[in-house]
């Protein structure tokens, strides 16, 4: 009997250390979020590929300029006898020595003098392509710190209305206890009784919600930043104070035209795509290039060749480029017209995103202060209301949609709060001056 009861016991310590280590919690800070986020991102990880893959194209431009050489070499044998006329003065023709195998081995070297242009705009647009691809990368970590502080956000939010109900909950499940004390003694009908239970019972309805809610978020959030979907987050309630200072919108407007990557990703495309038309342009151009050779042959019992030995000068030139539309050029050129028309399109974009951002801040920080005087009137109205009812000179439903009201506001506040801290950050994203730490 005593060995089962330790093996009981045993069990229920491992369930409660296996129920304990289900649930990890974890507190995070906004700025450990968003490094988290950033640290995890599919998009990065792509991004970073797409940077490797324009460093391998910088590579490839530059080795162009680099010398080439290049040596090949042949064994033949030969089954049957090859008729072979020597037509050489004092040589025999017909006949001659039998040859049954060739050996052959060449060496080429040719190094790039001039190319008009082609290799140097090459390796000079490939740079530029690196650092629009490093720039597109800053602005996509920007992106993400943003949708991590929205699911930060989301997630505060949450956990902010379950506490709100969580004390209206207990104050109104108190309520009913006295409630039912005052029915019992024949002070309250039994009616303004079951309407306060109902008062209670909608509470309860929000809070589940509100969990429902918070459980949404927090894996949402797990999810983001790579952590296993059994972690429950806590939050840091003290980044609803960011964004107090507010300046001017042209602040905001100049800021963006100075710091928001994919602006600048697109100057370097820009850039690339002009170097690219007169890449295409030099086609038409011929190429010069430093030549060199070595030769060595031997046909056992017929011809043996060492050190022959060539150097020179080698010009190519494509003839039907005279005849042939440079169908390259017109390509660059109408990526340059692209490149033009969507830095303009892009500029517009941003100075409506500034505005509408701005716009939306300063509307968040105007919802506060209503807000507040709404929870501040709230809180006065259902004190009131609380004390007519004790005197008798307020109903029951007054009394409870005094309660509800004030419940509304008091979490009113606080999503108002969340909210113009979010749009802040907004704000700040779409300046391209979003901080991550």
């Amino acid at each position: 009997m005593k060995r089962i009861n330790n093996s009981v016991i045993a069990l229920s310590l491992f369930v409660g250390i296996a129920n304990a280590n289900a649930q990890e919690k974890k507190t995070l800070s906004l700025d450990e979020a968003v490094q988290l986020g950033i640290q995890n991102s599919k998009n990065l990880k792509i991004d970073a590929a797409k940077i490797e893959e324009a460093t391998a194209d910088l590579l490839e431009a530059k080795n162009r300029q680099l010398p080439e050489l290049k040596v090949s070499g042949s064994y033949m044998y030969l089954p049957i006898k090859p008729n072979v006329d020597i037509k050489l003065p004092g040589v025999s023709g017909a006949g001659g020595p039998e040859v049954h195998q060739v050996l052959y081995g060449s060496a080429n070297l040719s190094v790039p003098i001039y190319s008009g242009g082609r290799i140097k705009y090459g390796i000079q647009s490939a740079k530029y392509l690196v650092e629009a691809s490093k720039l597109s990368t800053e602005n996509d970590k920007i992106a993400i710190a943003y949708n991590v502080a929205q699911a930060y956000n989301n997630l505060f939010k949450a956990n902010q209305s379950i506490k709100v109900f969580e004390e209206n909950l207990a104050a109104s499940q108190k309520r009913d206890e006295t409630f039912l004390k005052m029915e019992n003694n024949g002070l309250i009908a039994r009616n303004d009784r079951l309407k306060a239970n109902l008062q209670t019972s909608n509470i309860e309805l929000q809070l589940l919600e509100a969990k429902n809610n918070y459980n949404i978020a927090n894996i949402n959030m797990d999810l983001l930043l790579g952590l296993p979907e059994t972690t429950e987050l806590a939050v840091d309630e003290n980044y609803i104070e960011e964004g107090s200072d507010v300046k001017p919108v042209d602040f905001y407007v100049t800021e963006a035209r100075e710091n928001r990557k994919d602006l600048q990703a697109l100057a370097q495309q820009r850039k690339a795509a002009e170097l690219g038309s007169k890449a295409a342009k030099a086609e038409n151009l011929p190429s010069i290039a430093f030549t060199g050779g070595y030769v060595a042959a031997d046909i056992p019992k017929f011809l043996t060749v060492y050190n022959a030995i060539n150097v020179g000068i080698g010009v190519s030139y494509n003839l039907s480029n005279l005849w042939k539309e440079n169908s390259s050029l017109r390509q660059s050129k109408a990526r340059e017209k692209q490149l033009a028309a969507t830095d303009e399109l892009l500029n517009d974009n941003i100075k409506l995103d500034v505005n509408r951002e701005y716009q939306n801040t300063d509307y968040s920080k105007k919802r506060i202060v209503v807000f507040e005087k709404s929870a501040e009137q709230a809180n006065e109205n259902y004190r009131i209301t609380k004390n007519k009812y004790d005197n008798g000179l307020a109903t029951m439903t007054e009394l409870l949609d005094a309660d509800a009201a004030q419940i509304a506001a008091n979490v009113g506040v606080i999503n108002a709060k969340a909210d113009a801290a979010l749009a802040y950050r907004k704000l700040l994203q779409t300046t391209g001056t979003l901080t991550i730490k």
